[in-house]
């Protein structure tokens, strides 16, 4: 039976070093889910549903604020999203490229797409905080999350393109991307996009997200992001991304609408006190809410005791942070051994501030 043409391999292909055709691809697919490490069964598995004759695959939605869920694309809008990266980032035959993420979620499974369709030399390094630790290859395309940029940071250099998702780009790290003079992408996506529809250069901090070929941005009438993209099979996908709309290819991201807090008639985003504070912290939070009898609800700002710091210390920084409003300054600071997340490492908000706190400090 012939190949479907979405399943097709480039004949430039290399998996660590190795050509493969379709046959030899699943053999290698298969000893991935039988004799491999984790990271390599996930790679296997995705692998062999790639390579059968069905004409679309499902995925699971990361869950981050509702429950995970199966949809199913057709394996053409897989094709359509690989050529689209391709050509924003002027990817040629033959580059070179780092796998480092799990093929579990959409990015993983995204950059083997890549290498598959766009001819890409692909090595495999199990995922960690510092994918280049002993490795001293010159990569021309890596996509990482934050937390492996932040970890990676003094082998950068080994890097020409590098994308970043999977989380926001902190201020610090952002800082230091631009001091290296790394060429660095903050991606904006999610599961049903396929991976990033639009990327946010690290050259020039107040940068705008600019769509890739053929995706068109709109509002609705709460001024959240509405995606279309007919290659990607998507007609006013409505997101909860609250944006300021700078025209139907570019905007600025603001924060997530069903996070947003109401304290005392103010509306204030999580995300841009976030921003702020990713200047000077280093460790795990973020900022949340708790009701209040005055304010209707208070700001918050929720640690992870999985870092060994000076409570008294945060709380002094905290009160005296000079890039506040008065209105984002935290009411109190709420301490949990830990957070709950998702699979995919996003950390869940409203389900960790109904745990038991660890301990509290009033501001």
């Amino acid at each position: 039976m012939e190949i479907p043409h979405y399943s097709k391999i480039h004949n430039r292909f290399l998996l660590n070093g190795y050509h493969y055709d379709q046959l030899g691809l699943k053999q290698v697919a298969y000893s991935f889910i039988k004799e491999g490490d984790l990271f390599e069964g996930y790679i296997g598995d995705f692998l062999m549903d790639w390579l059968d004759l069905s004409d679309s695959i499902y995925l699971v939605t990361s869950g981050t604020t509702a429950k995970p869920k199966r949809i199913f694309l057709k394996k053409q809008t897989f094709v359509n999203s690989a050529i689209a990266t391709g050509n924003h980032f002027k990817i040629s035959v033959g580059d070179k490229a780092l796998h480092c993420l799990p093929a579990h979620f959409i990015a993983g499974k995204m950059m083997l797409i890549r290498a598959m369709i766009l001819g890409l030399s692909l090595d495999l390094i199990s995922p960690s905080k510092n994918p280049f630790h002993k490795n001293n290859t010159v990569y021309d395309f890596v996509a990482m999350t934050p937390m492996q940029a932040y970890h990676s940071l003094k082998n950068l250099n080994q890097v020409k393109t590098l994308i970043i998702g999977g989380a926001f780009v902190s201020v610090a790290l952002q800082n230091e991307l631009i001091r290296r003079s790394i060429n660095a992408f903050e991606t904006y996506g999610m599961t049903e996009t396929l991976s990033h529809i639009a990327v946010r250069s690290m050259k020039d901090p107040p940068s705008e997200f600019t769509c890739l070929s053929n995706i068109y941005v709109t509002q609705d009438i709460r001024k959240c992001l509405v995606v279309s993209a007919p290659l990607l099979n998507l007609e006013s996908l409505v997101t909860n991304d609250k944006i300021e709309l700078l025209d139907n290819n570019r905007f600025k991201l603001i924060g997530r609408i069903d996070n947003v807090i109401n304290s005392g008639g103010i509306k204030i985003y999580p995300e841009q006190i976030e921003r702020k504070l990713s200047e000077v912290l280093r460790f795990n939070y973020f900022i949340g809410s708790l009701s209040d009898p005055v304010l209707g609800q208070k700001v918050i700002l929720a640690v992870a005791l999985t870092n060994e710091f000076d409570k008294e210390a945060l709380k002094s920084e905290i009160k005296n942070y000079k890039s506040f409003n008065s209105y984002e300054i935290p009411k109190a600071i709420i301490f949990f051994n830990d957070f709950v997340y998702t699979q995919s490492g996003k950390i869940k908000r409203n389900e960790t501030l109904t745990l038991k706190p660890s301990f509290v400090l009033d501001l």
